[in-house]
């Protein structure tokens, strides 16, 4: 996917250097040096594009080379696309100044700066959220309860970077929490890429344990296999390394957390989105045997699920990841809420909630910038 958007890209940032070197560079520097050096840098990503793609000889460099890529042409795409509109200022006016072009450059070097910090250091910038769900269902004893929540780890996108990963397993263990949901992706295509991980991800501890449900990406979907009897072997051989972790994997079932006399209902389903994504949930099934349990709380890794199907339910909290937000927010402006009405943080509608985690890793870029990775404390309120 990532090579069919960079590959539509190319011919843009042709244009896009043509044309600023017709309005803008050659006026500059009118000599043939200064003709060359504008056009090398795309000389060069366009000689990358090809030993990536075709030849295959830098593909252990994909997160550098597709990070030096959109750091250069996004910056000059945008500058064309605004520069555009000083055209019929340009046509019409003898000015010296051109608000656009203006505007256009320093919308490039503010991308310049949003690439560079959420390539290095926006993707382990870990970030603990606090939150609070009231409910009228929610038992005595469970006033206070503490629930942590992390998602969409996708561990082998992290490569070699353990330093990151041990970062994370010991933000978590430091918050001191009830129990741990992991909701889904914690892997990007293959059980393997918890090779090297698997004694880091079995610290992550809490009292009543660490659950675990199916993300669109632990199914295996997105990769080549020889068959389909190898990826439901590379399936299963993810539920049990993530066993052997001491994590308990829910799949359409339920468990009780148990707290004095008093008890709620933890409810796991397989990954429930809508088309594209795999529809694997069943959560009549997973919810049997819930009926008589007065608080009940939801791990699907798919928000889109909560208005589907969960809120005509008598479920009480849905915790979900998937949308990454992105990997970019600003404030609450994200291209997440294009595709999803519910992307980021708790939603409510009378008293059910649902609780959007951006998710800790990343896909197709190593990157992140405002919507930072998350590492969610849900308390839970016994709402008088």
């Amino acid at each position: 996917m990532i090579g069919r958007i960079l590959m539509y890209l190319i011919p843009a940032l042709l244009i896009a250097d043509i044309y600023i070197y017709m309005l803008f560079i050659r006026k500059i520097s009118q000599n043939l040096i200064g003709g060359i050096l504008w056009f090398l840098p795309t000389v060069l990503l366009l000689i990358g594009a090809y030993l990536f793609f075709v030849s295959r000889s830098i593909s252990d460099y994909r997160d550098i080379f597709i990070f030096i890529f959109i750091a250069i042409v996004l910056p000059k795409l945008l500058f064309f696309v605004i520069s555009l509109l000083d055209l019929p200022l340009r046509y019409f006016f003898t000015w010296k100044v051109y608000p656009f072009s203006v505007l256009g450059a320093i919308t490039g070097l503010a991308v310049i700066f949003i690439v560079i910090y959420g390539c290095t250091y926006g993707k382990e910038r870990f970030q603990v959220k606090q939150i609070e769900f009231s409910s009228p269902h929610l038992p005595p004893a469970f006033d206070g309860y503490k629930v942590l929540q992390v998602s969409d780890i996708h561990i082998g996108n992290w490569k070699s970077n353990t330093s990151a990963i041990e970062k994370l397993v010991n933000i978590i263990n430091e918050q001191q929490v009830d129990a741990i949901m992991v909701t889904g992706d914690l892997v990007h295509n293959s059980a393997s890429e918890l090779d090297g991980y698997e004694s880091i991800l079995s610290r992550i501890n809490a009292p009543d344990g660490v659950y675990s449900i199916l993300g669109n990406h632990d199914y295996g979907l997105y990769r080549n296999w020889k068959g389909a009897d190898e990826r439901r072997a590379n399936l299963e051989d993810l539920k049990k390394r993530q066993a052997s972790m001491g994590w308990k994997m829910l799949n359409n079932e339920h468990i009780f957390l148990h707290k004095g006399n008093d008890s709620i209902a933890l409810i796991g389903v397989e990954n429930q989105g809508k088309p594209p994504f795999p529809e694997y949930g069943d959560l009549p099934k997973a919810m049997r045997g819930t009926e008589k349990t007065s608080f009940k709380l939801l791990l699907s890794h798919d928000p889109s699920h909560w208005r589907r199907e969960v809120l005509s339910t008598d479920i009480d909290l849905m915790l979900a990841g998937h949308t990454h937000a992105t990997q970019f927010a600003i404030g609450k402006l994200s291209f997440a809420s294009l595709v999803y009405d519910e992307w980021s943080g708790l939603y409510k509608e009378d008293n059910q909630g649902l609780y959007v985690n951006v998710g800790i890793g990343y896909v197709m870029l190593p990157f992140r910038f405002g919507a930072w990775p998350e590492i969610t404390i849900i308390t839970l309120k016994r709402e008088k």
